[in-house]
């Protein structure tokens, strides 16, 4: 079998770059910060998913232990005007998700969310116990005016690191040591707008499991999503956007995170992935059940309930 070299032309849709501009005094906010990262916040708090600003380079984490990049998480902190979050939580434990997890949660005051795999990251970092939360799937955490509830999903085949992490992960560690863990669904409700948002940040699904759910927004991980059959993409959309009645659908988790947020963005090679795959296949399931369908622009303040 031949392998297809290069990467889909990421300009082949800046047409779909539209999700509406939050205004200075809209009620909430989103601003996606690259891969699964996403900044949600109400001017009074803020949460946040993920928090992973190193991207190492591809050389770095086929050949060498990882530590978190400290530079680029302060000037993506500062880029993106966070100081303070009430919470960060990591979609699931691979280390282009929780790598700079503590980091983040230490920089800004933050409780971290998530499994016992999560846990075991910042504990490695020496984070304090007192604000490290262990949840179970189901589990409904409010963080000042954010109800956040957690339901266990699964990663999209293949996982190259499976299973949980049962000891604490110090770096520098090694990409394999940055295993699954749980992966979640994370059903956001901002009570004050009665605004609610999903967050599937891996392109997984748990048959069923969020069947009795709603949420107007989902942002949407399509990473690996392209090297799915076109069945496997259609129960993804089903069980995950059909399932909350979504009629905003925002794409994350496409960009190569090999390159540092300081560089324009690309979508991930072939070698990985195909957007352009992915994409015939969401295209034709937005317009036939007429949700809109996005793109995210990094560092922008965008309300997509608009």
């Amino acid at each position: 079998m031949r392998i297809k070299l290069g990467r889909p032309d990421i300009g082949a849709y800046r047409d779909r770059f539209d999700v509406p501009a939050a205004d200075p005094d809209s009620e909430l906010s989103v601003t996606w910060l690259g891969v699964s990262t996403l900044l949600i916040d109400d001017g009074t708090s803020a949460i946040m998913t993920d928090g992973f600003f190193s991207r190492p380079s591809m050389l770095d984490v086929g050949l060498r232990r990882l530590t978190p990049s400290n530079s680029r998480i302060d000037w993506c902190l500062t880029k993106a005007k966070v100081n303070r979050l009430a919470a960060v939580i990591p979609v699931h434990t691979h280390y282009d998700h929780a790598l700079d997890t503590a980091i983040v949660a230490e920089r800004t005051g933050a409780t971290i969310v998530g499994g016992e795999s999560a846990a075991n990251i910042a504990r490695g970092h020496g984070f304090p116990e007192s604000r490290i939360v262990v949840a179970g799937s189901g589990d409904q955490f409010r963080f000042g005016p954010f109800q956040v509830t957690l339901i266990e999903s699964n990663h999209c085949p293949p996982d190259r690191f499976p299973g949980a992490i049962t000891s604490p992960v110090a770096p520098p560690a090694k990409a394999s040591e940055y295993r699954c863990g749980e992966a979640w669904s994370i059903l956001i409700h901002h009570e004050p707008s009665d605004r609610r948002m999903l967050v599937q940040g891996s392109a997984g699904f748990a048959p069923n499991a969020l069947t009795h759910c709603q949420a107007g927004v989902v942002y949407l991980g399509a990473g690996q999503l392209g090297a799915q059959p076109e069945d496997y993409i259609t129960e993804y959309w089903s069980q995950t956007v059909g399932a909350v009645g979504a009629r905003r659908v925002v794409l994350i988790h496409w960009d190569d995170f090999f390159r540092p947020l300081t560089e324009p963005l690309r979508a991930l090679p072939h070698l990985g992935d195909n957007l352009d795959a992915s994409m015939r296949v969401l295209t034709r399931l937005a317009r036939k059940e007429h949700v809109a369908l996005h793109f995210p622009t990094v560092w922008h303040r965008e309300d997509p309930w608009l």
